[in-house]
C-alpha cells in the first residue's frame, strides 16, 4: 500500500462519520487535521518535523493511550505534544496496519469530540431530522 493510498482510506474513514472535515495543514500541506464542528480530534501526520513517520494521532480515552503505547511501542506512541492530554499516535508507516483498529481509534476519538447529538447519528446511523 502507497503512502497515497493510506493517506486516502484515512480519509474514507475519518469523512465516513457525520460532520467531519478534513483539512490539509503543514507547511506542505501534508498533513491532515481531522475535525467535527471545528473541534481538533485527530492528525495524519507525514515525516511530522522530519522523524520520518506517517501516522495518526488522535484523542483516545482515559488511560488507552499509555495502554496501547506499552503494549506494542512499535506500532503505539505518545505523540509529544498532545501525548500528556491523552491522545494517541499511531504508525500507518509499517507493512501492516489494523484498519479496523483504526477505525476504532477514530470512532473513540470522534465520541470524545463530537457534540451528543451527532454521536448518536453515528451510533444509530440515521440523518438528522
Amino acid at each position: 500500500m502507497t503512502i497515497e493510498s493510506r493517506r486516502q482510506r484515512l480519509i474514507e474513514l475519518a469523512e465516513s462519520l457525520p460532520e467531519v472535515t478534513v483539512e490539509p495543514g503543514g507547511d506542505d500541506n501534508d498533513h491532515l487535521g481531522l475535525s467535527v464542528r471545528d473541534r481538533r480530534f485527530g492528525w495524519y501526520l507525514e515525516d511530522h518535523h522530519d522523524d520520518g513517520v506517517i501516522a495518526l494521532t488522535c484523542k483516545a480515552p482515559p488511560g488507552v493511550n499509555t495502554e496501547l503505547a506499552d503494549a506494542d511501542p512499535d506500532r503505539f506512541f505518545i505523540p509529544s505534544y498532545t501525548g500528556p492530554r491523552g491522545w494517541i499516535g499511531v504508525r500507518l508507516d509499517l507493512n501492516e496496519v489494523d484498519w479496523d483498529h483504526i477505525d476504532h481509534l477514530l470512532e473513540d476519538a470522534y465520541r470524545l469530540t463530537a457534540p451528543k447529538s451527532l454521536v448518536t447519528q453515528m451510533e444509530d446511523n440515521r440523518p438528522l431530522p
